[in-house]
């Protein structure tokens, strides 16, 4: 499945990119329905004349919105997993996996904002089954997290009275980018992923 990774348009831009597939398109322009206007709000044809194509093109790749609510849903979890497993990876202690894992998944938050934002806030509008599997891979980022934490405790770096508390703490952090964050914001991906890791050292009691 394509993955809704590219910069998000502007506002009130159309995303019929005539270089990406059609099921990209769909994709590209339901992340900008569903994060400016709610999965509700939401109509096929909005997303449809954003994609470029007739209501009824839709239903040629998606048998309803709630399908394409979770293809957004399912790819952008994904692409997140992936990121934070690569960010935790590429750290040699507690300390760097965790200024690692914020950074970056901050930035991704940033970067992605639209993307971001219907993954973190639109999933509970998915059927009972599809959001099941979005909730598994949520468990999945929340158990990395966690794991990083244990590590930092066990060595003495952090001190922290329960790692699942903080997990999710840090990564309410970061999630909540995607609701504030606007490109009018004068700060780059990486000074907000800064901010946040700095944010998290503290937290974990190893911000000196």
């Amino acid at each position: 499945m394509p993955q809704p990774t590219t910069t998000p348009p502007t506002s009130g831009a159309r995303t019929s990119d005539p270089d990406a597939s059609t099921v990209e398109r769909l994709l590209q322009a339901a992340a900008h329905a569903f994060a400016d206007k709610g999965f509700h709000a939401t109509t096929t044809r909005d997303i449809a004349s954003g994609a470029g194509l007739s209501p009824a093109g839709v239903y040629v790749h998606f048998g309803s919105k709630e399908e394409l609510l979770f293809a957004l849903s399912r790819s952008g979890h994904e692409s997140a997993l992936r990121l934070l497993r690569s960010a935790i990876a590429d750290g040699a202690t507690p300390r760097q996996q965790l200024v690692a894992a914020m950074a970056r998944f901050t930035e991704w938050h940033v970067e992605q904002y639209q993307v971001a934002r219907v993954v973190q806030y639109e999933h509970h509008h998915l059927t009972p089954e599809h959001h099941a599997e979005v909730l598994a891979l949520r468990k999945e980022m929340d158990s990395l997290v966690r794991d990083v934490l244990d590590r930092g405790v066990a060595d003495g770096t952090f001190s922290v009275d329960d790692s699942a508390d903080t997990a999710l703490a840090l990564l309410s952090i970061v999630v909540d980018v995607a609701r504030w964050y606007s490109p009018t914001i004068r700060r780059t991906p990486t000074e907000i992923g800064a901010t946040n890791a700095t944010l998290a050292l503290r937290l974990v009691g190893a911000g000196h």
